[in-house]
C-alpha cells in the first residue's frame, strides 16, 4: 500500500488526533468528505488534514497530501474510515476530515500541528 505521509504516525498520536476530532466537531467547524477536504484545502481554510490509510482505492485520497504540502496545511493519518467518521459524530465511514475552526481547542490543536512538524522532518 502506497504511504501517504512520509513519516510513521505513533497509536498515541492517533489516538491524540482522534480526540482533537471529537472535542473541536462540538464547538468548532470540520469539512468531512473527500471532496470537501479538498475545497478547504484549495481555499486554504483548512487547519490540519486527517485522511484514513483503509481507504480503497487509495487513489481517491493520494492527491490531499500534496495538496496540503503545496499549501502548508499539517496533514496526517487515521487507521480507519470507521474510527473518523464516528469521532466526527456521522453514522458512516469518511476518508478524510480537515479542521476548518477549532473552537475552543486551540491550544491542543497548536501542540499536534507541533508534533506532526517534528515528526516530518
Amino acid at each position: 500500500m502506497a504511504e501517504l505521509v512520509k513519516f510513521e504516525v505513533s497509536d498515541k498520536l492517533m489516538a491524540e488526533q482522534l480526540a482533537l476530532v471529537e472535542k473541536v466537531r462540538k464547538k468548532g467547524k470540520v469539512k468531512i468528505g473527500v471532496n470537501e477536504v479538498t475545497k478547504a484545502i484549495e481555499r486554504g481554510v483548512a487547519k490540519l488534514v486527517l485522511v484514513a490509510q483503509d481507504v480503497n482505492p487509495i487513489e481517491v485520497v493520494m492527491h490531499l497530501p500534496l495538496l496540503c504540502k503545496e499549501k502548508n496545511i499539517p496533514c496526517s493519518v487515521i487507521k480507519t474510515r470507521k474510527e473518523l467518521g464516528e469521532k466526527a459524530g456521522i453514522s458512516v465511514n469518511t476518508a478524510a476530515l480537515a479542521i476548518i475552526n477549532e473552537g475552543e481547542a486551540t491550544k491542543e490543536l497548536q501542540e499536534l500541528v507541533k508534533k506532526l512538524a517534528e515528526l516530518a522532518k
